[in-house]
């Protein structure tokens, strides 16, 4: 098992209104595993993304990463795990304008040390961006990428230190149809050849459906179906 939640709330406190956001999530993923959130706007969704990819804290209840309750690490540790096991994939891709493609895949690699391990990264980069179509764009900069270009090389840039598991807020929001229908795609052939277990959250009924296991969260409780 690589994430494991139990019992877990986020409450916001705001001028003393206290906006119970979820409501005792409970939630297992496995390696390999698949499936999107939906549900309407406010509910909670990018909140329990966060949570899983240790961008937030939860108000209680306990979660654990292969096998070891999070509470047990420090700062410096959920950052290297946020690095080297998780990749995220957001609505903006968030580029780095002034680097070309391959030296925005490589930025999760510039805390690395090792001159062979920072070889062997550029040589899976390349690799990675011949997979999702990209190979004639590694040296492009953003601006020069069309918006479902600039997703795929964020996709690649989450798949860059071979991730347990990939977190998608919303990946094809700011897309067209036939690139968001591309995205959904790619994602699912990944989750499939790679063995990375997904989580997608979206407001697309048609991403939620290609990617399957569609859980919904209503009035702060998660849901299958």
């Amino acid at each position: 098992m690589i994430i494991e939640l139990n019992n877990i709330t986020k409450t916001y406190i705001n001028a003393d209104i206290k906006r119970e956001v979820l409501k005792g999530i409970d939630l297992s993923v496995e390696k390999g595993a698949t499936f999107s959130i939906v549900g309407p706007s406010g509910s909670g969704k990018s909140t329990l993304l966060n949570i899983i990819g240790t961008l937030d804290n939860p108000s209680s209840g306990t979660m654990k990463f292969d096998g070891r309750d999070l509470s047990q690490y420090t700062a410096n540790q959920l950052a290297e795990i946020r690095n080297k096991k998780i990749g995220f994939i957001f609505q903006s891709h968030h580029l780095l304008p002034q680097l070309n493609v391959i030296e925005n895949v490589l930025v999760p690699t510039i805390p690395f040390k090792d001159k062979a391990k920072k070889k062997l990264a550029a040589e899976r980069a390349i690799n990675l961006l011949e997979y999702v179509g990209l190979k004639d764009k590694t040296h492009q900069l953003p601006g020069q990428l069309s918006g479902g270009e600039a997703q795929r090389t964020a996709v690649v840039r989450a798949l860059i230190n071979e991730p347990e598991i990939i977190l998608a807020d919303e990946p094809t929001g700011s897309l067209d149809l036939d690139s968001s229908m591309m995205i959904g795609e790619l994602l699912s052939k990944i989750n499939k050849e790679k063995n990375v277990a997904l989580i997608v959250v979206t407001h697309s009924k048609i991403l939620a459906n290609s990617i399957g296991n569609i859980y919904s969260i209503k009035n702060g409780l998660l849901k299958k179906g």
